[in-house]
């Protein structure tokens, strides 16, 4: 069992950037540019390594390896966008990784990348990048190749000790259970469970009972044995249940329009556990976007572009209009689930404009983001 946030810490300090492990201070994948970007170094990892991982670590400076983070990313669907793409896609995996020093809500991205054993090629053209291209790792670039292609296995051995050298422990379990309830979440409700005698999974949020079903809202969970943080979210509300071999949770995103909201299911996870040490993640979105007249929703949409207009250029909001504000997020994702293309565009440029505005509404601009980007990725 790797302990991932050891994992972050040797690539960053044995390694400088090469042709199993590449850096980076962000990445972009909801625009053209980064998802292509995104692809090209997924494409030329795969086919560096044919025979071990490759990595991505994301939240890092360039110049000192500085550890900075970026947003928590809960993409379970990122397999998909590579598979859309990619010619012989390789098996990958977007994990969080928390570490201390770090603000609430920040972690360390690592994307793991494996090969299938065969040439990874670009399956169609996206945004500067050609259907068919093939591209290798040359030294920390990764370079397009249109002859010579052979897969050559050169770092197994390399990688081998690497992850060796992050195996887990005993020591580091403990610890990492009391930080995550003593120290990180001490004011909130936490707890944990152990699986097949090997796997620790621990949660924290804000408990409350309505009926018979428990609910929790300012959520973080991780698996500890990993450092591997499963969910996060200061906003959405999701249920728990857990037995001897799973772990599952249920995560409702509240919708409505002005003071109609109401709680959805959007998506379903569920953490099996094996009794030979390894587990699998399923991940299920069965949400049903609420549908909303048109011809109000056109107003609200109107009015939206009409505020986005006045904090753009630094006008004046009125009281009335700072809780319609308020709401922007959530029902320019409305407009989008029902039908209005162009609200994306319109969050897009609310991002950079919000961010500097109002700190409570960009964060729910990200969560709104969020949601869309699993419905879009499904």
């Amino acid at each position: 069992m790797i302990n991932k946030r050891l994992l972050v810490k040797n690539l960053l300090a044995h390694n400088d950037e090469n042709s199993f492990y590449d850096k980076k201070r962000f990445i972009d994948i909801g625009q053209k540019e980064g998802k292509g970007k995104f692809l090209k170094h997924v494409c030329a990892l795969a086919n560096s390594n044919p025979k071990n991982n490759s990595f991505i670590v994301i939240g890092v400076e360039d110049e000192d390896n500085k550890i900075v983070g970026v947003d928590f990313f809960d993409d379970s669907k990122i397999q998909n966008l590579v598979n859309a793409y990619l010619d012989n896609p390789p098996l990958i995996s977007y994990e969080n990784i928390p570490f201390p020093h770090l603000p609430e809500g920040k972690v360390v991205g690592l994307v793991t990348i494996r090969s299938n054993g065969k040439v990874c090629a670009l399956r169609k053209n996206i945004w500067k990048y050609y259907g068919g291209a093939v591209f290798f790792r040359e030294g920390s670039i990764s370079m397009p190749k249109a002859y010579g292609i052979e897969l050559k296995n050169i770092n197994a051995d390399v990688v081998a000790t690497i992850e060796q050298h992050a195996r887990n422990n005993i020591e580091l379990t403990l610890d990492g259970v009391i930080d995550f309830i003593n120290n990180r979440h001490k004011d909130l409700e936490s707890s944990y469970k152990v699986f097949k005698e090997q796997f620790v999974v621990c949660w924290a949020g804000n408990r409350k009972k309505v009926k018979d079903n428990v609910y929790y809202s300012r959520v973080d969970i991780e698996l500890i044995n990993e450092q591997v943080k499963l969910f996060y979210s200061t906003l959405d509300e999701i249920t728990i249940t857990y037995d001897e071999q799973s772990f599952s949770t249920m995560e409702y995103v509240q919708l409505g329009l002005g003071k109609n909201q109401a709680y959805y299911p959007l998506e379903k996870m569920v953490l099996t556990f094996d009794d030979n040490g390894t587990y699998q993640i399923q991940s299920d979105l069965i949400f049903e976007p609420p549908q909303f007249d048109k011809k109000t929703l056109h107003h609200i949409y109107n009015v939206n572009n009409t505020l986005l207009h006045k904090v753009k250029n630094k006008m004046e909001v009125k009281p009335s209009e700072r809780e319609d504000l308020k709401n922007l997020p959530d029902t320019y994702l409305i407009c989008y689930l029902n039908g209005f293309e162009e609200a994306i565009d319109q969050m897009e440029i609310a991002r950079p404009l919000l961010k500097q505005y109002d700190d409570k509404i960009y964060a729910s601009l990200k969560e709104a983001l969020r949601i869309l980007r699993k419905v879009r990725y499904n």
